[in-house]
């Protein structure tokens, strides 16, 4: 599939550029076909500039280039989705995204239970019982890990698939109490997973 430059009179197709490893959206700019071209020839993303009629290589004043990982069209040929990784931040304002977000990895409902465990361990209620692990201490919360591990495994022999993944569910949360117990967060053992990846 070849992209579509004359489906628009600018000759400019939008190109939406995601970060190959977060995932997060960095920024959107639009790409016409000698844009396109080099973007590929020397894997730094390439735009066209409408503001300064001309090709632009993001990062090249400011030294946070864009390294091209992969690039796909949509369905109607007419869009880009760029996956790159960043050198640096990827906004002229100084921040990660053009949005003024952080650039963090994000694991979905794990990175909203992660915040939800934090906020219980910074404010601790006498309804949580999140925050009562955390009141009674590191051995306490090791000794729900060491249990619901155990747990895991008895269920893993048996054939009951639902007490399985209720089991599981239970380790995982009791985990990512313990981890933050710790002073760490689940972008912690993921990086060293990587680490491992090669």
């Amino acid at each position: 599939m070849k992209p579509n430059f004359n489906k628009n009179s600018d000759n400019l197709l939008p190109a939406i550029i995601q970060d190959s490893e977060t995932k997060n959206v960095l920024m959107l700019g639009y790409m016409n076909e000698e844009a396109y071209l080099k973007t590929l020839e020397t894997n730094k993303v390439t735009f066209f500039s409408r503001s300064k009629n001309r090709l632009w290589t993001k990062g090249e004043e400011s030294g946070n280039f864009l390294e091209l990982k992969s690039i796909k069209l949509d369905c109607d040929s007419d869009t880009f989705l760029i996956q790159a990784k960043p050198f640096g931040p990827t906004c002229h304002n100084g921040t990660d995204t053009c949005w003024a977000e952080n650039n963090d990895e994000n694991y979905g409902f794990l990175s909203k239970l992660e915040t939800i465990i934090s906020e219980r361990k910074n404010n601790l209620s006498d309804e949580s019982y999140v925050a009562s692990l955390f009141k009674k201490g590191i051995n306490k919360i090791i000794q729900k890990v060491g249990e619901e591990a155990v747990e895991v495994v008895i269920e893993a022999k048996d054939n009951d698939d639902n007490l399985f993944l209720n089991e599981s569910a239970d380790l995982l949360f009791h985990y990512l109490i313990l981890l933050q117990a710790k002073g760490f967060q689940l972008n912690d053992v993921v990086a060293i997973l990587k680490s491992r990846n090669k």
